[in-house]
């Protein structure tokens, strides 16, 4: 069924759904107790393909001022992620010789992980980020920081205040953003000559294979795969000169661009346009599939936790990123099925996952409380929670990881 709201990237009208996940709560939305008497908001979460330009997106948008101005997810809560973006401004450091008379943009700065890493290089920088609330912890940092969304009307304030930057990040942003043209312009007038973008996304492709239904959520509005990316970039006068693959957050793609003719393109770009092309991301068919393969997965998890249930097991949750909140929703899981959810964000603690309502706790809990079954709902960092929660693991307690396959370790 083709949708009235036409393509982000093409403006065409040919996009055709494949993956109904209903209508769910804002997944970062985390609730109080208070807030438990009111009317929860829920939305359709579905997901379509472009026939014109291959682009995969939600068919229904959420205004971004109801997700982005009160945020409870910060970068600085996973070691994993942190070193990541510590690596990434060594990289841009290196690679474009930037030195303390260049300035870096970070578009989605959340709480300036990535800023004080290119702080560390004394370059200057500056921030972009609606979250009001995150703005004090950026702040006390020291790091300057503009509240608020970033388009052509904030790249201009940015611009006269404190000058064109040699580059601009977007980490984890970029699937976020409903108006790419005016996005797009921003960039282009807040960028100096010779100047680079650099952006990560979560990858289409490693999503696919993956599995990854519970990327899916209302915030990420696109699922980016090169091949759109580039006709996108391309139209508003930008080449993509680099594109690599990376192994963060299950699978990310790390894409730079610069305006066209002022950058070289790497082989990069060609290869891994071919790798896509081999795995069919541009034949509907491969989502049609991807949307089978997420029902077995529902049917495979929902029928473990009632056999464990049965068995008088008790089941927690750990880690309570959006993605989790995804995939609660769409098995319908609630409190009577996982009585808890253990997460070191001390801004979740205490709250309620949307939707499903369970609360969220120190992770303290699982060695006080020792579980049976730990349902890993940050699947995506199994590495770090498994040596983290070394002694749980140790003690005998399981951990039950959803995607791509249900599994127990």
């Amino acid at each position: 069924m083709k949708q009235k709201n036409p393509c982000i990237v093409c403006s065409s009208h040919a996009v055709e759904l494949f993956l109904d996940l209903g209508d769910t709560a804002l997944a970062n939305k985390f609730l109080d107790e208070a807030e438990l008497s009111a009317i929860e908001p829920k939305y359709p979460l579905k997901v379509g393909y472009c026939h014109v330009c291959g682009h995969v997106q939600l068919t229904d948008v959420v205004p971004p001022a109801a997700m982005f101005e009160d945020y409870l997810y910060v970068s600085s809560a996973s070691d994993t992620l942190k070193a990541h973006l510590w690596e990434l401004s060594d990289v841009i450091v290196s690679r474009y010789h930037l030195s303390a008379n260049d300035l870096v943009i970070d578009i989605g700065c959340n709480d300036g992980t990535l800023l004080k890493g290119f702080r560390r290089h004394r370059v200057k920088t500056v921030g972009v980020d609606p979250a009001a609330n995150l703005a004090e912890i950026s702040r006390q940092d020291g790091i300057d920081r503009v509240v608020g969304f970033f388009n052509s009307k904030t790249a201009g304030e940015i611009v006269r205040r404190w000058g064109n930057a040699s580059a601009i990040t977007a980490t984890n942003t970029f699937p976020h953003i409903p108006d790419l043209g005016d996005f797009l312009e921003g960039v282009s007038h807040a960028l100096d000559s010779g100047g680079v973008f650099v952006l990560e996304a979560h990858y289409l492709l490693d999503m696919l294979e993956q599995c990854a239904f519970d990327t899916i959520y209302h915030e990420h509005v696109s699922y980016w795969a090169l091949g759109p990316m580039k006709r996108l970039f391309e139209k508003h006068g930008f080449e993509v000169v680099n594109a690599e693959r990376l192994p963060i957050h299950h699978g990310q793609l790390r894409v730079t661009a610069q305006r066209k003719g002022e950058g070289t393109i790497q082989p990069s770009v060609n290869r891994l346009l071919q790798q896509e092309k081999a795995a069919g991301l541009d034949q509907f068919e491969t989502y049609k599939q991807f949307a089978q393969k997420t029902f077995q997965i529902k049917t495979d998890l929902h029928q473990k936790l009632k056999d464990l249930r049965e068995a008088n097991k008790q089941v927690v949750g750990y880690g309570a990123p959006a993605k989790g909140n995804t995939l609660l929703s769409f098995l319908d899981i609630r409190r009577e099925m996982i009585c808890y959810i253990a997460d070191r964000s001390l801004l979740k603690q205490g709250r309620l996952t949307p939707g499903t309502h369970i609360p969220v706790v120190s992770p303290d809990r699982l060695i006080t409380d020792k579980p049976d079954y730990v349902l890993l709902l940050a699947w995506n960092f199994a590495d770090e929670i498994l040596s983290q929660q070394a002694e749980y693991h140790k003690s005998g307690g399981r951990f039950i990881i959803p995607v791509p396959q249900v599994r127990i370790v």
